[in-house]
């Protein structure tokens, strides 16, 4: 710019008229100018001196606390409250972290633990209702009891459920046998109950079904493994420290919870023994599930989704043919009339 200046004043612009063609302030220009003939022309460094910068033995302290401690404290701002707790500098972590960078020195965070995989399922389960199961327990605190609940992982299906006040292996037999009976598995286990179950035999020796659960003490105890064996049924575990494992039952009590907050307001087990049951059966039969394609549990259950799900985008077609058909046939009439005719 100065140099555009230059050439303006040298071809007979005055200073002010060739500051007002560049759009430049005049007083920047002489500004630039004054800075040019001081050969100070090239920006400083910002900020200047900082009256509240870090002394020199702040600096050397920092440089110590971080020699002696970071093999403990692997963080700067652990290492900016360890100064301060020894008595020895008073700095922000934010000044520790700069510091250190201009010293070149790096503090080492512990590894990461490495990523857990979900277990896969056994090859021989099909995908299908009644193939897997998957349970846990909630607790009610109002009513001081816990419900033990197996869902249907493939339809939603609430299965059966159990209200107790304790949470052990007895529940967990007990409402396996409910589920069982309930949906006629009954005579499958105790046709397999003389025989050893075999999941990689591709007969009738497979388990009947598979049941996942988290790693809870009633889920893994010695109780429930050998009950488990004896119905001829597969136990998978999801990892420890990750309920997203259990994500279908873990929603279903969520959902349960959230769209019947008076179960937690009821103190009498009986009461919600009750309750649970009339819920259940809306829950299986009324209630539209959004993770099933918006059918009712016992639809899918059953077999019927996969037409119900049809018939509605069928009807979605139907109806979207039959406004364009509408709107065209009304169109073409308001385009037939004429502009007296419309009036």
């Amino acid at each position: 710019m100065l140099d555009l200046l230059d050439r303006a004043t040298a071809e007979g612009w005055s200073w002010r008229g060739a500051c007002r063609e560049l759009e430049l302030g005049e007083v920047r220009a002489h500004r630039w100018a004054a800075r040019r003939s001081d050969g100070e022309l090239d920006d400083g460094r910002p900020g200047g001196s900082p009256v509240h910068g870090l002394l020199p033995d702040e600096v050397a302290e920092i440089v110590a606390v971080y020699h002696e401690w970071s093999d403990v404290d692997r963080s700067h701002r652990k290492l900016a409250h360890r100064g301060s707790y020894l008595g020895r500098v008073w700095v922000s972590p934010s000044s520790v972290r700069r510091v250190l960078a201009d010293q070149g020195l790096r503090l080492e965070p512990l590894p990461r633990p490495a990523r857990s995989v979900p277990k896969p399922f056994p090859d021989w389960v099909e995908y299908r209702p009644n193939a897997i199961w998957i349970y846990d327990t909630t607790h009610f605190g109002r009513a001081g009891v816990a419900v033990t609940a197996i869902e249907d992982l493939v339809s939603r299906k609430w299965v059966a459920h159990i209200v107790s006040a304790e949470e052990t292996s007895t529940q967990v037999q007990v409402v396996f046998t409910d589920a069982l009976a309930a949906e006629g598995l009954l005579a499958q286990v105790e046709d397999r109950q003389d025989e050893l179950v075999d999941p990689s035999v591709d007969d009738e020796r497979r388990p009947v079904l598979l049941a996942m659960s988290d790693n809870g003490p009633q889920m893994t105890s010695g109780s429930t493994r050998e009950f488990m064996a004896l119905c001829a049924i597969h136990q998978h575990f999801g990892r420890p420290g990750t309920p997203t494992d259990q994500a279908w039952i873990e929603s279903f009590f969520g959902h349960l919870k959230y769209e019947f907050p008076h179960l937690l307001a009821i103190a009498e087990p009986a009461v919600l023994r009750t309750e649970l049951a009339v819920i259940q059966t809306q829950y299986n039969g009324v209630r539209l599930h959004a993770g099933i394609g918006y059918v009712t549990p016992n639809d899918e259950h059953e077999g019927h989704g996969k037409a119900i799900r049809k018939a509605r985008e069928a009807g979605l077609e139907a109806a979207r043919l039959r406004r364009l058909a509408y709107h065209r046939q009304h169109r073409s009439k308001e385009t037939d009339k004429g502009p007296r005719d419309a009036d």
